[in-house]
């Protein structure tokens, strides 16, 4: 049997091809990947600075709301007040909880586009076997 230098630079070739390949669209889903990671920062310290504003301003209004009550109903029903303001207090408490883990559910999936594509590139490879 003679050696066929064409056949085994064709097969070297075609090797070399499908590493470049396989190198490139690595890299381009690890580019995806650092992309993402740099939106879901940035959308992390959004929510964290709109929660903790939130959370000041919030319980500054509670604080001097509820002091006020309890002043004015000082003498004649400062202990039905309190009970109240604990009760609502404690029913906006879980309505509050309600909304947040709703709205946690509806947020999208991190690194989404990136498991998209790569289902995208099993599907591919799949696809030609």
């Amino acid at each position: 049997m003679a050696f066929n230098p064409l056949s085994s630079a064709g097969f070297m070739g075609a090797l070399r091809n499908l590493c470049e390949g396989l190198i490139a669209s690595v890299e381009q889903r690890i580019a995806l990947l650092s992309a993402e990671l740099q939106e879901e920062k940035l959308r992390l310290i959004q929510i964290f600075i709109w929660i903790s504003a939130v959370v000041f301003s919030g319980m500054m209004a509670i604080t001097f709301a509820s002091l006020l009550l309890v002043y004015l109903f000082w003498e004649s029903a400062r202990l039905w007040v309190l009970g109240g303001l604990a009760g609502l207090y404690a029913a906006v408490f879980v309505a509050v909880l309600i909304a947040f883990r709703r709205y946690l559910s509806r947020q999208p999936q991190p690194f989404a586009a990136t498991i998209s594509e790569l289902a995208e590139d099993r599907a591919c490879i799949l696809a030609k076997n």
